[in-house]
């Protein structure tokens, strides 16, 4: 169900999780489960994978992972701060050693000028209390290879955190 690529970012990610015993959340808006999707697809994940949140609406953001509404009213559900708070809540209501964010625009609709298709923000809470954050712009490619691309670069901040 998930390219080879992929498969393989995410064995890598959770072998370093579990030698260093730690354990992940993720916390998703526009990939929708699937970094927790990739994860789970390796056997034996269960030791290092402890929960995915699926946070599409802003309630859901709000709810679940503790993202202030005023950062979602002064922001918006596809920003920096958004994907910070999206991160830092995952990482605090799971209790795990690092929880990865991404948010952004998929497509092929809901772009603007000012957020267009293909942006899509990124976060990872780390276990020495950091939060790494980073910005992506695919551009207009289609929604699956957004979404693709978007998993890869979830795993990347993932293997990062484990590196040190």
């Amino acid at each position: 169900m998930i390219d080879a690529e992929t498969y393989a970012a995410a064995e890598a990610v959770l072998a370093a999780f579990r030698a260093r015993g730690w354990t992940i959340a993720t916390a998703e808006s526009c990939t929708g489960g699937l970094v927790a999707g990739a994860l789970t697809a390796v056997p034996g994940s269960s030791d290092v994978m402890d929960r995915g949140f699926v946070t599409y609406s802003n309630a859901a953001k709000m709810a679940m992972l503790g993202v202030p509404e005023a950062t979602l009213a002064a922001h918006g559900a596809v920003s920096a701060e958004t994907a910070r708070a999206m991160a830092e809540g995952a990482r605090a209501a799971a209790g795990v050693s690092a929880a990865v964010s991404i948010t952004g625009v998929a497509g092929p609709g809901g772009g603007s000028t000012e957020k267009p298709v293909g942006l899509v923000h990124f976060a990872c809470a780390r276990p020495d209390g950091a939060t790494r954050y980073c910005e992506m712009r695919f551009g207009a490619l289609d929604r699956g290879e957004i979404r693709r691309r978007s998993v890869l670069v979830a795993l990347s901040l993932l293997a990062e955190a484990a590196a040190g």
